[in-house]
């Protein structure tokens, strides 16, 4: 019987020692991280390792619950699939685990709490955006890639994947920029 911790935080800029130091001191097997949004399940190959890793008696850790997701019916799905694999699922603030009845009400209402706090968040920043446009300060969010850069290496012969390299990105994201020059 494994005990396996989860930690996720939502961008690559954030830091997940907090949640790593708390996952160790209740003394995890294993632990396994990502940095992506937990607003859905989709590229989250961490959690989906972690979930196909769980054998029967096994526990699946985390520091609260919107870790596991900001969606009810997706963390409800995580919490569905550990019980199928016989695993329990336990949530350290608040302290609530599936090993009992009221764990899975507990769990249920915190799900919501968490799909209404995205939400809400979702919210904030829309309504931030809108009052930085009307007040002419807002630029749309900062250019992730140096398409110039790409274009420029492109027409200098440099192919696919030394752009890739030399632009610190995927051969995917090379391609769909010269696709959109094109």
């Amino acid at each position: 019987m494994a005990r396996i911790g989860y930690a996720r935080v939502s961008t690559a800029d954030q830091d997940l020692q907090i949640q790593l130091d708390r996952l160790r001191a209740e003394r995890c097997d294993i632990i396994r991280s990502e940095k992506i949004s937990g607003g859905s399940r989709e590229g989250r190959a961490e959690l989906a390792t972690v979930i196909e890793f769980l054998r029967a008696g096994d526990e699946l850790l985390v520091t609260r619950l919107d870790r596991l997701g900001r969606d009810t019916r997706d963390v409800l799905n995580i919490v569905h699939e550990c019980q199928q694999r016989g695993a329990f699922v336990t949530v350290l603030d608040p302290h609530v685990s599936t090993r009992g009845e009221m764990g899975h009400i507990v769990l249920t209402v915190l799900g919501m709490v968490a799909q209404m706090e995205r939400r809400f968040i979702k919210e904030r920043q829309r309504e931030g955006i809108e009052k930085a446009k009307a007040a002419g300060a807002y630029k749309g969010a900062k250019a992730r890639l140096d398409h110039e850069l790409i274009r420029r290496l492109y027409s200098d012969g440099v192919g696919p994947s030394e752009i890739a390299k030399a632009a610190y990105c995927s051969r995917m994201q090379v391609y769909r920029i010269l696709r959109s020059i094109k």
